[in-house]
């Protein structure tokens, strides 16, 4: 028997956008993804909103903004992070948590470094902060899932010159066998800086709507792939426990999809499902 994960639904591939920063084009790039079905995390500075900064977001527009999307943090005031002091890092993702879970009441747990900055020590501070993931600013086309979630590395940037090439290679791989992620990041403002929202309108109407992406937030993916990671195994294969309470799907010999729902033990082989192990 060969067992596979899937994304929900039995989906072999997913698609991730990240934006940093919460600058007022927000708004329209936010509008895109939602007429396309497009899930979107936002990073932002909550030390930097309202203060003399108008370019930025309004601390009352962010929940009904971002709804449907992920609120993410990206440091307090954007400090090159890795030239700081620890306790100032620390300080650093602390007050950006409170702040942003104050207005979203819900933990705050997605990163993206300011200025590209991080370190190994960095990365286990934050972490042990309550931190589930870091993106990073340097990009890998593998497609592939992080092996480090404190250091995820996007598929490009959208000013890539090959955004579009990349994005008729990832709508087109069919080989299920493989478990693909397409992580686009960058700047809202950028857009309107050079003059190329078409460049995001194109992508979106190319990506969005596709029955075999799973459109999602970062944190969405690195909670799912934990659930994933966390299942439970006969040693035969043939059985599987969640011990989570969200569920995950599996793809059995390349021929049906499973469903293991979460404090679930199924029968792999017959589908057939016990509450209690």
């Amino acid at each position: 028997m060969r067992v596979y994960y899937c994304f929900p639904g039995g989906k072999a591939k997913a698609l991730t956008m990240s934006y940093d920063d919460g600058k007022k084009e927000d708004v329209r790039l936010v509008e895109i993804f939602n007429r396309y079905g497009i899930k979107g995390t936002f990073n932002i500075n909550y030390g930097l909103m309202n203060e003399n900064h108008p370019e930025r977001l309004e601390k009352q527009q962010l929940v009904e903004l971002y709804k449907g999307h992920e609120i993410a943090t990206h440091s307090y005031t954007h400090p090159t992070i890795a030239r700081c002091p620890l306790m100032e890092a620390a300080a650093e993702i602390l007050e950006d948590r409170k702040g942003l879970e104050s207005l979203t009441g819900y933990p705050v747990r997605g990163h993206a470094y300011p200025n590209g900055s991080y370190s190994q020590e960095i990365k286990e501070l934050f972490q042990k902060l309550g931190i589930a993931y870091g993106r990073v600013v340097e990009c890998v086309d593998d497609y592939a899932l992080p092996e480090d979630p404190m250091e995820w590395h996007p598929t490009c940037h959208h000013n890539d010159a090959g955004l579009m090439e990349k994005a008729e290679f990832f709508a087109g791989f069919s080989k299920k066998q493989y478990w693909k992620l397409m992580y686009v990041w960058g700047h809202s403002y950028e857009f309107e800086k050079d003059g190329n929202w078409n460049v995001i309108e194109e992508f979106c109407e190319y990506m969005g709507g596709r029955e075999d992406i799973w459109y999602a937030t970062n944190i969405e993916i690195i909670d799912y792939r934990n659930v994933c990671r966390n299942l439970q195994f006969t040693a035969d294969g043939t059985g599987v426990y969640n011990p989570s309470a969200a569920g995950a799907w599996l793809a059995v010999d390349d021929e049906r999809v499973v469903e293991v729902k979460g404090g679930t033990f199924v029968r792999l082989a017959d589908g057939n499902i016990w509450e209690n192990r």
